[in-house]
C-alpha cells in the first residue's frame, strides 16, 4: 500500500521566489506597495534622516583627518622642569619644589628648563602656580637673594619706618613719607608705590637712626627714588603709608 505525503504549504510569492521571475516581481510589487502607503511627510523625514546621517558621517571624518594630520607637527616629547606645588615670588628653588613634565616639543614653553639641577639654588622673580613651568625669566640671575629678584634698570633699598611687626608682607605697596625739620618745617612724599621685596627683622640692641625701631624694609625703587630716599634718611624722618590693595591694582 503506497503511503501519501503532504507536500509542505508555499506562499504564494515571497523571498523564495527571487529565483524566479515571477516571484521576484510580485516581491518588487509588494514593497512598492508599502513605500506608495508612506505619507509624504514620512518621506521627508525618511530623507532628512539619510541627509543627516551622511553630514554627520562626513564631519567626523573630516574632523578626525585634521586630528591625524595636527599630531605629526606636535614634533617629539621634550622634557620641561614645572612647579610640584605654587611657589611665592622670592623662594628659593629646591629638588623637592620641582618636577619633570614631558611637552610636545611644539609646544614646549619658550626658555623652558629641562633639568632640575639647573634651577636648584635659583630664586623666583614671580609667583608660579603648581604645574606651570619654571622658564628662564621667571628665575632671577646669579647673585644673593635680594639681588636676583631686582629687575634690571631697579635698585633695592632698605628703609626703617617704626612700622610694627606684622603689618605688612612681600608684595605689598607702600608710600614712602619724609619730614624735615628746621626753622620751617614740612612733609613730602619722596616715594609712591614702591614695592616691599623683603621685610628683615632687626635684631635685638641694634641702634637706628633717627631712633626708628622695628623691622626693616626692602623696597624696589628706580634710581632717582633711591636718591631721594637717601636724603630724606639722611637729612629727616621716614614713614611709610600702607597703599590700599584696590589702589594697588
Amino acid at each position: 500500500m503506497t503511503q501519501l505525503t503532504a507536500a509542505p504549504a508555499r506562499l504564494p510569492y515571497g523571498p523564495h521566489h527571487l529565483s524566479t521571475g515571477f516571484g521576484a516581481f510580485a516581491w518588487e510589487r509588494s514593497v512598492g506597495m508599502v513605500l506608495r502607503r508612506w505619507p509624504l511627510r514620512s518621506k521627508l523625514f525618511a530623507g532628512l534622516a539619510v541627509a543627516c546621517g551622511a553630514a554627520s558621517f562626513a564631519i567626523v571624518h573630516d574632523a578626525a583627518a585634521e586630528v591625524e594630520a595636527l599630531r605629526p607637527s606636535g614634533g617629539d616629547r621634550v622634557p620641561v622642569v614645572v612647579a610640584a606645588a605654587s611657589l611665592e615670588r622670592g623662594a628659593a628653588l629646591t629638588a623637592e619644589g620641582l618636577r619633570v613634565q614631558t611637552f610636545p616639543s611644539a609646544y614646549a614653553p619658550p626658555g623652558s628648563v629641562a633639568s632640575v639641577r639647573d634651577l636648584v639654588g635659583r630664586t623666583l622673580v614671580t609667583a608660579i602656580a603648581e604645574g606651570e613651568a619654571v622658564t628662564r625669566t621667571r628665575v632671577g640671575g646669579a647673585g644673593g637673594p635680594i639681588a636676583s629678584r631686582v629687575t634690571s634698570g631697579l635698585r633695592a633699598f632698605v628703609v626703617t619706618a617704626g612700622v610694627p611687626a606684622g603689618v605688612l608682607r612681600p608684595g605689598d605697596l607702600v608710600d614712602v613719607i619724609a619730614t624735615f625739620g628746621g626753622p620751617h618745617p614740612y612733609s613730602e612724599t619722596v616715594g609712591s608705590g614702591l614695592e616691599v621685596l623683603e621685610i628683615v627683622q632687626d635684631e635685638a640692641g641694634t641702634f637706628e637712626a633717627g631712633g626708628a625701631s622695628g623691622p626693616s624694609l626692602v623696597l624696589l625703587v628706580s634710581p632717582s627714588t633711591a636718591e631721594r630716599l637717601a636724603f630724606a634718611t639722611a637729612f629727616g624722618t621716614i614713614a611709610v603709608a600702607v597703599v590700599p590693595v584696590a589702589s594697588a591694582v
